[in-house]
């Protein structure tokens, strides 16, 4: 039996992300990746991470990794307001890219990536990482038990969790935080911040809130809404109120059911982080009769369960409570599963540019529905 062919991988950005998550999922899935090169504003940390994961070349020039001969895909793990640059650079290079969510911070910016998609050579694809809809419990039993819930009455989506280091610091991962960087990075990074937001908020005026909440939604915010647009089946009808108290966001959707008479229900989203060590992450839907909720835990530590609860009216009228888990094999290595095969055997990707364009709509949406109520204070 003929070796799948490996992907050659390019790491753009060797911060927490990349140390705790993609570097050791990556070398834990030999069969599949090979890693060729790395790149970090951090001398002392792109050398760290190649000795340490012993991937053959390092380098602080992000054009260097970008036209690499021995890079077939590129991973963009920088922070948020670096992913369009490099993953247009990277597609214009032709090669394949794997951008973190959020894919980026406004419309305008990511309509320029679909552009650049459509024109890059060697057909250079983008793949979008929301690695809780690859989780096997959220593709096999949430959806098979959603969907024989004939009517939706009601659905929650809440994410509420403690710090991150909480988390990192017993994974086992030992990931180093240096600061070698040069001389004016923070100022570039704030400038460009600055420029998404604006766009985001359409000319409006960037103030430290909206800038805030612009950055909540594409960081923890795009992992809950985007989980939401495929479990409910896409954006809702409207955004019918949100809360901007930080560090919690919140907000009231209306959704329809796809079936039947299509009727009307109630979606709240809750989200926010504070310093007590939990990691309260979970979709809930509702029926007449019974209730499917999906719960994740903290993806900082390897092979936690992902789990998927169901309550419902037995035929005696007594209570039925069933836990189900499709898989102990974690959301990131079955997302890598799938981008290997999106990228070698053509196979279909569900979180594309375009899915992605659908958050950032959804934030627009949320967007308007704070301004409305700003402006009737």
């Amino acid at each position: 039996m003929a070796e799948p062919k490996k992907l050659r991988v390019g790491i753009l950005g060797a911060g927490e992300v990349a140390q705790v998550i993609h570097l050791p999922t990556l070398t834990l899935l030999s069969s599949l990746f090979t890693l060729t090169s790395i790149c970090d504003i951090s001398p002392q940390t792109a050398s760290h991470c190649a000795t340490k994961f012993h991937i053959p070349h390092h380098t602080t020039s992000a054009p260097e990794l970008l036209t690499h001969p021995s890079v077939d895909v590129v991973f963009v793990l920088t922070s948020d307001e670096y992913h369009a640059p490099y993953t247009i650079a990277a597609l214009r290079a032709g090669k394949h890219v794997f951008v973190e969510k959020p894919l980026t911070l406004s419309l305008p910016s990511a309509h320029s990536i679909l552009a650049a998609e459509a024109a890059a050579p060697n057909g250079a694809r983008v793949f979008v990482g929301y690695m809780r809809r690859y989780a096997p419990s959220f593709v096999r039993a949430f959806h098979a038990e959603v969907q024989t819930i004939p009517r939706i009455l009601y659905a929650r989506v809440r994410d509420i969790i403690g710090p991150n280091a909480y988390f990192v610091n017993q994974s086992g991962t030992e990931p180093v935080r240096l600061a070698d960087y040069p001389e004016g990075a923070d100022a570039e990074r704030q400038e460009r911040v600055g420029a998404l937001v604006t766009e985001a908020w359409a000319g409006r005026e960037v103030t430290p809130e909206r800038t805030a909440y612009t950055r909540f939604l594409g960081g923890l915010g795009s992992h809950d809404l985007s989980l939401m647009r495929e479990a409910l089946g896409g954006l809702p009808e409207r955004v019918d109120a949100v809360a901007v108290h930080p560090p919690f966001y919140n907000a009231l959707m209306t959704y329809r059911n796809r079936g039947g008479a299509k009727e009307a229900f109630a979606v709240v989203y809750e989200s926010g982080v504070d310093d007590v060590p939990r990691f309260d992450a979970h979709v809930a839907v509702y029926g007449e009769r019974k209730s499917v909720e999906i719960r994740y835990d903290t993806p900082f530590v390897k092979g936690l369960p992902i789990v998927v609860v169901v309550e419902e009216k037995g035929e005696g009228g007594e209570k039925v409570r069933r836990e189900v888990m499709s898989s102990y094999e974690d959301a990131y290595t079955a997302e890598m599963r799938e981008l290997w095969g999106c990228l070698v055997e053509g196979k279909e990707c569900k979180t594309t540019v375009k899915d992605a364009l659908e958050d950032l709509r959804l934030f627009d949406m949320m967007y308007k529905a704070y301004d409305g109520q700003m402006e009737e204070k």
